[in-house]
């Protein structure tokens, strides 16, 4: 079969409705990262590099600072939800899809831009990346972090995940932790044998439901924390006491604390138990302090607000680049079956974005 082509020049909308009908479920972006790479090969100004799946377009002009823009080209599965089409509620045009907020609108306007700007009043990193919809561990922006951390240098940087066309700083940090009681198994007929697993749960939940979360300054933003049961697990068979029972806890935590802080926290509510550390992935500041970050927030318009999920922003914040999140679409509607995403958001994010790439 013919491989897909893009073009750039076509409208930031067109192209989002070209990217999205690419598939690009996590684990199989060699497509899209084939028609990104040709696209931006197209453009002399620009110096390309393919890592994996990821693509890499850098103008090397020799401006005082560069800027790292990046999105991601993966998708959740989808589910009945491509080809898209353009549709017109309440007399407002959305493009409906799979991916059109999560985020090949983002990613669309920065290809488009990428191409068309061979004279921004900055240098410019433009990355697109794979495998961000799965574990952090197979993100290629960590691996690149990792393996080639100059490539991700600059003195400021933006992630294109949807914001509906507004700034927001930093964003949330995540951990996730399993809690686990144990007891003594034993046939339920004689229950006062053993000792139910499962029941020790029981201030474990009553903890996490009479849990008020925190909503934290950090430089001007209110983040809003969260702790929450997602899971729980235990018992053997019908008639056996369990003799383990684990909850799955997932904390949201500010970027006024680092991971062992949060994880602190979670012991000091869960005191007692045995907790194992699954996940985790470091919060980000707002990163708007810099004059650069201040300058991008004027030519945008529009106040910042806090991220409260968490983005690559941190992967940045941790090797020293204040950065924010920039693009459009509803994040409510990131991963929907309904998924879609106003286009004159897109429209929108391309002109904020033109306009400080362009000095304005």
């Amino acid at each position: 079969m013919p491989r897909p082509a893009l073009d750039p020049r076509a409208s930031s909308t067109e192209l989002t409705r070209a990217l999205c009908d690419i598939p690009s479920e996590s684990g199989d972006e060699t497509q899209i990262a084939d028609a990104v790479e040709a696209a931006v090969r197209s453009a002399a100004h620009l110096e390309v590099i393919r890592d994996g799946d990821t693509v890499i377009a850098r103008t090397n002009l020799g401006r005082a600072q560069r800027v790292v823009i990046a999105g991601h080209l993966d998708t959740v599965p989808i589910k009945d939800n491509v080809p898209t089409r353009f549709e017109t509620r309440e007399g407002r045009e959305y493009l409906w899809g799979r991916g059109t907020v999560d985020m090949k609108a983002g990613v669309a306007v920065q290809l488009k831009l990428a191409v068309e700007l061979d004279e921004p009043e900055v240098d410019v990193t433009w990355i697109w990346y794979d495998h961000e919809e799965v574990a952090a561990e197979l993100n290629s922006l960590g691996r690149i972090a990792r393996t080639r951390p100059e490539l991700l240098a600059g003195d400021f940087a933006i992630l294109g995940e949807p914001t509906s066309a507004q700034v927001e700083g930093g964003c949330n940090g995540s951990l996730r932790v399993e809690v686990r009681a144990f007891g003594t198994r034993a046939h339920s007929g004689r229950s006062w044998v053993g000792e139910n697993a499962i029941h020790k749960l029981a201030p474990a939940l009553a903890a996490l439901a009479a849990y008020e979360p925190e909503t934290i300054d950090v430089d001007g933003l209110a983040y809003r924390e969260g702790l929450n049961a997602v899971g729980i697990t235990g018992g053997i068979a019908g008639n056996v006491i369990p003799d383990e029972g684990m909850i799955h806890v997932n904390y949201r935590f500010a970027p006024d604390k680092t991971l062992d802080e949060a994880l602190a926290h979670v012991h000091s509510v869960f005191d007692g138990y045995e907790i194992t550390v699954v996940d985790r992935a470091e919060s980000a500041r707002p990163g708007l302090d810099a004059p650069l970050a201040q300058h991008f927030l004027h030519a945008v318009g529009g106040e910042a607000k806090p991220k409260y999920g968490w983005t690559d922003v941190a992967r940045f914040s941790a090797l020293g680049v204040p950065a924010v999140n920039y693009g459009p679409g509803d994040a409510l509607k990131a991963h929907a079956d309904d998924e879609c995403c106003a286009t004159d958001e897109i429209i929108a994010c391309e002109q904020g974005l033109r306009r400080w790439l362009l000095g304005g």
